[in-house]
C-alpha cells in the first residue's frame, strides 16, 4: 500500500519541475495581484456528495488542498466540473459532508463570460472603471497604458470600444481585471475557452509566476500539463479520483493503476515538508496530541464565528466615525482571531497529517 504521503511528494516534485520550466522559458514582467498568504490548509473537504434529479454528481469526494497547490478538474461535459469547484469555494453547499475554507483567503475568480463587459466602453474605462488612469495592481499603482501593454496591448487601443476588440483580446480584458486584485487563491473556470495562442501562453506565463493557490477547470491538456500539479478527473457516476502532475501523467496514471495502487481521494496527502519527529521515532500519537486533534475543530469553529461577527461590526461604514475606539478594538480582536485561526488550522492540518501517516505505515 502506497504511503499517504505520496501524493503530496509528487504535488511538490511537480511545482519544482514547472518552476525549472518557467525559468527556461522566460517569463512575462508583469504578475498578478496577489494578496498576503493564506494559511498552509487552503481547503479540506470531507466526504462531500451532492446529487441532481436523482442523479449523483459527486459521491463521498474528499480532498485536501495545500497553499500553492495548482489544481486542475476535468472531465466530460455535464460530469460536474463547475458543481465539484463551486462547492470546493463555498458556493455551493453539498447534500452532505463538509467543507472548511482555510483562514486569510483572498479569493478571485475569472471565467469567461464576456458578456460582463460592457461594449460601448473603452478599454481604457474599462479597466480603470472611469477614474484614474492609474491602476492598483500587486500592492502598486500602475498607469492603465503600461498595464494594457502587460496584457499585449497598444498605447494606441486605450481608446477602442470593448465592442471592437477581438475574442482573444477581450479574453485578455477578463484577465487583465481579474488578475489586478489582490488574491491568494485563483479559481479559473474554463480560462482557455476561445484564447488566441497570445493571451494562452500570456495566461501560463502568468500562472507560472503567481504564488497563491489555483483551481482550475479545462479541456486543454496542453495547458493543464504545463500549469498544475495535479489533476481531480471522473470517469463517471461521481466518482472523482486525483493524481500528481498534469493531464497526460493522470492518464497514465488512470491506465496503469489498479486496486489500491489507484489514488481515491478519501486517502489523501502530506505536504512536502517534513513530518514531526514523533512521526518516525515513536510512531504514536502522544495523549496530548489526540486530545488536541478532537478538540481543534471545536476551537476553530469557534473561532470562525468570532472572525465573522467582527467582521460584521466593522463592516458598519459609520463605527469609525461615531467610535474610534470602539474600531480599533474590534480591528485588533479580528487580526488576533483570524492569527489564531491560522495557529488552530495549522496545529490540526500536522496533527492530522501524522496520524494519517500512522495509520498509513500500519496499513502497509
Amino acid at each position: 500500500v502506497k504511503r499517504l504521503g505520496d501524493l503530496g511528494a509528487l504535488r511538490a516534485q511537480r511545482v519544482t519541475a514547472l518552476r525549472d520550466l518557467d525559468k527556461a522559458a522566460g517569463k512575462v514582467a508583469m504578475k498578478a495581484g496577489e494578496g498576503g498568504l493564506s494559511g498552509k490548509l487552503v481547503i479540506e473537504a470531507e466526504n462531500l456528495t451532492k446529487a441532481y434529479d436523482g442523479r449523483i454528481i459527486v459521491d463521498h469526494f474528499s480532498t485536501r488542498i495545500l497553499r500553492g497547490d495548482r489544481v486542475g478538474i476535468t472531465g466530460a461535459n455535464g460530469a460536474g466540473k463547475t458543481t465539484l469547484l463551486n462547492m470546493l469555494t463555498g458556493k455551493t453547499k453539498p447534500d452532505s459532508g463538509h467543507i472548511r475554507l482555510g483562514a486569510g483567503l483572498e479569493m478571485v475568480s475569472l471565467d469567461q463570460r464576456r458578456d460582463q463587459l460592457d461594449p460601448a466602453l473603452t478599454l481604457r474605462e474599462t479597466l480603470t472603471g472611469g477614474g484614474s488612469d492609474m491602476i492598483p495592481v500587486a500592492g502598486e499603482k500602475k498607469h492603465v497604458v503600461a498595464y494594457m501593454k502587460d496584457f499585449l496591448f497598444t498605447p494606441e487601443q486605450a481608446g477602442t470600444p470593448i465592442s471592437e476588440l477581438s475574442g482573444g483580446e477581450r479574453g485578455r480584458v477578463m484577465l487583465a481585471l481579474a488578475l489586478a486584485k489582490p488574491s491568494n487563491l485563483l479559481v479559473l473556470d474554463e480560462p482557455t475557452n476561445d484564447l488566441d495562442l497570445e493571451t494562452l501562453e500570456l495566461l501560463q506565463e502568468l500562472l507560472s509566476g503567481y504564488r497563491g493557490t489555483v483551481l482550475l477547470i479545462s479541456h486543454d491538456r496542453d495547458f493543464l500539463d504545463r500549469t498544475v500539479t495535479s489533476v481531480i478527473s471522473t470517469s463517471g457516476n461521481g466518482v472523482w479520483t486525483e493524481y500528481a502532475g498534469g493531464f497526460s501523467q493522470s492518464i497514465k496514471a488512470a491506465k496503469g493503476e489498479t486496486g489500491g495502487a489507484r489514488r481515491k481521494l478519501q486517502s489523501k496527502q502530506r505536504p512536502s515538508s517534513s513530518p514531526p519527529a514523533a512521526a518516525s521515532s515513536a510512531r504514536k500519537l502522544s495523549f496530548r496530541e489526540k486530545h488536541a486533534l478532537e478538540t481543534l475543530p471545536k476551537r476553530m469553529d469557534e473561532l470562525e464565528k468570532a472572525v465573522e461577527t467582527f467582521k460584521q461590526a466593522l463592516s458598519d461604514t459609520q463605527l469609525f466615525a461615531k467610535d474610534p475606539e470602539r474600531y480599533n478594538r474590534l480591528a485588533e480582536n479580528l487580526a488576533r482571531a483570524e492569527r489564531e485561526l491560522q495557529r488552530a488550522e495549522e496545529q490540526w492540518l500536522e496533527l492530522e497529517m501524522l496520524r494519517e501517516e500512522i495509520e498509513g505505515d500500519r496499513a502497509g
